[in-house]
Protein backbone atom coordinates (compact mmCIF):
# COMPACT_ATOMS: atom_id res chain seq x y z
CA UNK A 1 0.00 0.00 0.00
CA UNK A 2 1.17 3.53 -1.10
CA UNK A 3 1.49 6.35 1.95
CA UNK A 4 1.40 9.94 1.33
CA UNK A 5 2.94 10.79 4.66
CA UNK A 6 3.96 14.50 5.92
CA UNK A 7 7.33 14.53 8.60
CA UNK A 8 7.62 16.64 11.68
CA UNK A 9 9.18 17.24 15.03
CA UNK A 10 8.41 19.16 18.41
CA UNK A 11 11.33 19.82 20.45
CA UNK A 12 13.55 17.38 18.09
CA UNK A 13 9.81 14.68 19.35
CA UNK A 14 9.33 13.21 15.31
CA UNK A 15 6.61 12.24 13.83
CA UNK A 16 5.35 10.54 10.58
CA UNK A 17 1.72 12.37 10.12
CA UNK A 18 -1.13 9.89 7.92
CA UNK A 19 -3.82 11.95 7.05
CA UNK A 20 -7.39 9.88 6.84
CA UNK A 21 -9.34 12.65 6.13
CA UNK A 22 -10.24 11.80 2.83
CA UNK A 23 -9.84 7.80 2.37
CA UNK A 24 -9.42 4.82 4.66
CA UNK A 25 -5.67 4.39 6.08
CA UNK A 26 -5.17 0.83 7.53
CA UNK A 27 -2.44 1.27 9.84
CA UNK A 28 -2.13 -1.48 12.01
CA UNK A 29 0.52 -2.02 14.63
CA UNK A 30 2.81 -4.19 12.39
CA UNK A 31 2.76 -1.38 9.57
CA UNK A 32 3.51 1.37 12.15
CA UNK A 33 7.03 -0.56 13.21
CA UNK A 34 8.00 -0.53 9.56
CA UNK A 35 7.15 2.71 8.95
CA UNK A 36 8.94 3.85 12.09
CA UNK A 37 11.95 1.94 11.78
CA UNK A 38 14.97 4.01 10.88
CA UNK A 39 17.08 1.94 8.41
CA UNK A 40 14.04 0.07 6.93
CA UNK A 41 11.04 2.57 6.85
CA UNK A 42 10.51 6.06 6.86
CA UNK A 43 11.74 6.91 10.51
CA UNK A 44 10.13 8.25 13.62
CA UNK A 45 9.03 8.50 17.48
CA UNK A 46 5.51 8.03 16.59
CA UNK A 47 3.01 7.40 13.98
CA UNK A 48 0.04 9.63 14.06
CA UNK A 49 -3.38 9.31 12.06
CA UNK A 50 -5.86 11.89 11.75
CA UNK A 51 -9.15 10.56 11.09
CA UNK A 52 -12.70 12.24 11.29
CA UNK A 53 -14.64 12.32 14.11
CA UNK A 54 -17.80 11.12 12.53
CA UNK A 55 -20.35 12.47 14.58
CA UNK A 56 -21.04 15.56 13.31
CA UNK A 57 -19.28 17.76 16.19
CA UNK A 58 -16.18 18.97 13.73
CA UNK A 59 -13.41 17.03 16.26
CA UNK A 60 -10.93 14.90 15.12
CA UNK A 61 -9.75 11.53 16.15
CA UNK A 62 -6.17 11.06 16.56
CA UNK A 63 -4.53 7.50 16.65
CA UNK A 64 -0.58 7.44 17.87
CA UNK A 65 1.38 4.81 17.27
CA UNK A 66 4.72 4.47 18.95
CA UNK A 67 7.80 3.28 17.26
CA UNK A 68 6.89 -0.60 19.01
CA UNK A 69 3.76 -0.70 17.29
CA UNK A 70 1.67 -0.06 20.76
CA UNK A 71 -0.49 2.31 20.56
CA UNK A 72 -0.30 5.70 23.00
CA UNK A 73 -3.22 6.79 25.15
CA UNK A 74 -1.52 10.52 24.62
CA UNK A 75 0.83 12.45 22.98
CA UNK A 76 1.25 16.41 23.71
CA UNK A 77 3.89 17.01 21.33
CA UNK A 78 2.20 14.97 18.86
CA UNK A 79 -1.04 16.99 19.59
CA UNK A 80 0.71 20.14 18.64
CA UNK A 81 2.25 19.21 14.94
CA UNK A 82 -1.22 17.69 14.38
CA UNK A 83 -2.40 20.90 14.92
CA UNK A 84 -0.65 22.43 12.69
CA UNK A 85 -1.02 19.47 10.04
CA UNK A 86 -4.99 20.24 10.10
CA UNK A 87 -4.36 24.31 10.48
CA UNK A 88 -1.67 25.02 7.74
CA UNK A 89 -3.18 22.73 5.49
CA UNK A 90 -6.84 23.83 5.55
CA UNK A 91 -8.46 20.78 7.19
CA UNK A 92 -9.47 22.61 10.16
CA UNK A 93 -10.68 26.00 9.36
CA UNK A 94 -10.42 27.52 13.23
CA UNK A 95 -7.68 28.24 15.27
CA UNK A 96 -9.16 26.92 18.11
CA UNK A 97 -9.38 22.82 16.75
CA UNK A 98 -11.06 20.20 18.85
CA UNK A 99 -10.11 16.28 18.72
CA UNK A 100 -9.32 13.16 20.79
CA UNK A 101 -6.79 10.30 21.32
CA UNK A 102 -7.85 7.07 22.48
CA UNK A 103 -10.37 8.62 25.74
CA UNK A 104 -8.57 11.88 26.01
CA UNK A 105 -10.25 15.10 24.77
CA UNK A 106 -8.10 17.53 23.85
CA UNK A 107 -7.97 21.24 22.76
CA UNK A 108 -5.68 22.56 20.76
CA UNK A 109 -4.78 26.54 20.05
CA UNK A 110 -3.36 28.12 17.48
CA UNK A 111 -1.66 30.96 19.19
CA UNK A 112 -1.33 34.18 17.48
CA UNK A 113 3.17 33.75 17.42
CA UNK A 114 2.19 30.55 15.83
CA UNK A 115 2.83 28.29 18.67
CA UNK A 116 0.73 25.97 20.07
CA UNK A 117 -0.94 25.35 23.10
CA UNK A 118 -2.22 21.63 24.02
CA UNK A 119 -4.87 21.58 26.97
CA UNK A 120 -4.14 17.87 27.92
CA UNK A 121 -6.57 16.75 30.87
CA UNK A 122 -6.31 16.82 34.63
CA UNK A 123 -3.30 15.25 36.21
CA UNK A 124 -4.35 12.47 37.95
CA UNK A 125 -2.73 10.94 40.78
CA UNK A 126 -4.97 8.36 42.14
CA UNK A 127 -3.03 4.51 41.73
CA UNK A 128 -5.90 2.80 40.20
CA UNK A 129 -6.31 5.36 37.61
CA UNK A 130 -2.66 5.90 36.52
CA UNK A 131 -2.27 2.32 36.82
CA UNK A 132 0.31 1.94 39.41
CA UNK A 133 -0.16 -0.79 41.75
CA UNK A 134 -0.41 1.11 45.36
CA UNK A 135 -2.65 0.64 48.67
CA UNK A 136 -3.05 3.81 48.80
CA UNK A 137 -2.42 7.51 47.14
CA UNK A 138 0.87 9.45 48.36
CA UNK A 139 3.55 12.16 46.76
CA UNK A 140 6.17 9.64 46.83
CA UNK A 141 6.71 5.55 45.74
CA UNK A 142 9.77 3.12 46.69
CA UNK A 143 10.35 1.55 43.94
CA UNK A 144 12.88 -1.17 43.46
CA UNK A 145 14.86 -1.76 40.24
CA UNK A 146 16.73 -4.97 40.60
CA UNK A 147 18.04 -4.06 44.31
CA UNK A 148 18.14 -0.67 43.87
CA UNK A 149 15.68 1.85 45.06
CA UNK A 150 15.03 4.68 43.99
CA UNK A 151 11.77 7.26 44.92
CA UNK A 152 9.15 7.94 42.06
CA UNK A 153 6.23 9.77 42.05
CA UNK A 154 3.48 9.01 39.72
CA UNK A 155 1.11 10.25 37.44
CA UNK A 156 -1.70 10.07 34.54
CA UNK A 157 -1.71 12.67 32.18
CA UNK A 158 -3.77 10.71 29.96
CA UNK A 159 -1.14 8.00 30.45
CA UNK A 160 1.18 6.88 32.99
CA UNK A 161 4.27 8.31 34.16
CA UNK A 162 7.04 7.89 36.94
CA UNK A 163 8.92 11.18 37.81
CA UNK A 164 12.29 10.82 39.32
CA UNK A 165 13.83 13.89 40.89
CA UNK A 166 17.54 13.49 40.20
CA UNK A 167 20.49 16.00 41.09
CA UNK A 168 22.01 16.48 37.85
CA UNK A 169 19.58 14.97 34.69
CA UNK A 170 22.86 14.89 32.60
CA UNK A 171 24.80 12.11 34.30
CA UNK A 172 20.82 10.10 35.48
CA UNK A 173 21.01 6.76 34.38
CA UNK A 174 17.99 7.73 31.83
CA UNK A 175 19.78 4.76 29.71
CA UNK A 176 19.71 1.89 32.71
CA UNK A 177 16.71 3.24 35.06
CA UNK A 178 14.34 3.85 32.04
CA UNK A 179 13.84 0.51 30.42
CA UNK A 180 13.56 -0.66 34.08
CA UNK A 181 11.20 2.06 35.29
CA UNK A 182 9.11 1.61 32.10
CA UNK A 183 8.68 -2.72 32.54
CA UNK A 184 8.16 -2.21 36.10
CA UNK A 185 5.17 -4.72 37.46
CA UNK A 186 3.94 -2.40 39.39
CA UNK A 187 2.88 -0.41 36.59
CA UNK A 188 0.38 -2.87 34.70
CA UNK A 189 0.35 -1.16 31.19
CA UNK A 190 4.37 0.18 31.52
CA UNK A 191 4.77 3.85 31.54
CA UNK A 192 6.89 6.76 31.11
CA UNK A 193 9.79 7.45 33.15
CA UNK A 194 10.98 11.14 33.34
CA UNK A 195 14.56 12.67 35.40
CA UNK A 196 13.50 15.56 36.31
CA UNK A 197 16.43 18.24 37.70
CA UNK A 198 14.96 21.44 39.77
CA UNK A 199 16.75 24.53 38.36
CA UNK A 200 14.33 27.10 40.46
CA UNK A 201 10.62 27.24 40.97
CA UNK A 202 10.17 28.13 36.94
CA UNK A 203 12.77 25.99 35.42
CA UNK A 204 13.58 22.26 35.60
CA UNK A 205 15.90 20.03 33.11
CA UNK A 206 14.07 16.89 32.07
CA UNK A 207 14.74 13.79 30.30
CA UNK A 208 12.25 11.21 29.35
CA UNK A 209 12.51 7.37 28.58
CA UNK A 210 9.25 7.14 26.55
CA UNK A 211 7.43 3.74 26.54
CA UNK A 212 7.48 1.90 23.50
CA UNK A 213 10.23 4.52 22.16
CA UNK A 214 13.09 4.94 24.28
CA UNK A 215 14.48 8.08 25.39
CA UNK A 216 13.56 10.65 23.42
CA UNK A 217 14.32 14.44 22.62
CA UNK A 218 11.28 15.68 23.79
CA UNK A 219 7.89 14.88 25.28
CA UNK A 220 5.08 17.10 25.85
CA UNK A 221 2.92 14.53 28.22
CA UNK A 222 6.54 14.10 29.98
CA UNK A 223 6.96 17.63 30.95
CA UNK A 224 3.21 18.07 31.83
CA UNK A 225 3.94 15.18 34.55
CA UNK A 226 7.34 16.70 36.12
CA UNK A 227 5.56 20.21 36.77
CA UNK A 228 2.58 18.28 37.93
CA UNK A 229 5.02 16.75 39.96
CA UNK A 230 6.94 19.51 41.07
CA UNK A 231 3.69 21.69 41.83
CA UNK A 232 2.23 18.23 43.93
CA UNK A 233 5.67 18.39 46.07
CA UNK A 234 5.88 21.89 46.83
CA UNK A 235 9.01 22.60 44.06
CA UNK A 236 7.38 24.57 41.51
CA UNK A 237 5.51 27.45 40.84
CA UNK A 238 2.55 27.22 38.01
CA UNK A 239 4.37 28.64 35.32
CA UNK A 240 7.24 26.42 34.44
CA UNK A 241 9.96 26.40 31.72
CA UNK A 242 10.69 22.47 30.96
CA UNK A 243 13.96 22.32 29.57
CA UNK A 244 14.68 19.25 27.30
CA UNK A 245 17.28 18.39 25.11
CA UNK A 246 15.49 19.02 22.08
CA UNK A 247 14.26 22.41 23.47
CA UNK A 248 11.60 24.36 25.90
CA UNK A 249 8.06 23.63 26.66
CA UNK A 250 6.02 26.38 29.42
CA UNK A 251 3.96 24.10 31.55
CA UNK A 252 0.76 25.95 33.03
CA UNK A 253 -0.77 23.83 35.91
CA UNK A 254 -3.03 26.08 38.26
CA UNK A 255 -3.01 22.69 40.74
CA UNK A 256 -5.39 19.83 41.62
CA UNK A 257 -8.73 19.70 39.79
CA UNK A 258 -7.46 21.94 36.97
CA UNK A 259 -6.50 21.02 33.72
CA UNK A 260 -2.96 21.13 32.43
CA UNK A 261 -1.03 23.05 29.52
Amino acid sequence: MRYDFTKMQSLGNDFIVLDGLSGKLDVTPDIARRLADRHFGIGCDQVLLVLPGGDGTGEFVFKVFNRDGSEAEHCGNGARCLAKFLYDGGLAKDKVIRGRIARQPMTLTINPDTSVTVEMGTPDFTPADIPFLADRAAATYALDLNGETVEISAVAIGNPHAVQRVEDVARAPVAVHGPLVENHPRFPARVNAGFMQVVAGDHILLRVHERGAGETLGCGSGACAAVAVGVNLGLLDHRVKVSLPGGDAGVDWRGPGHPIF
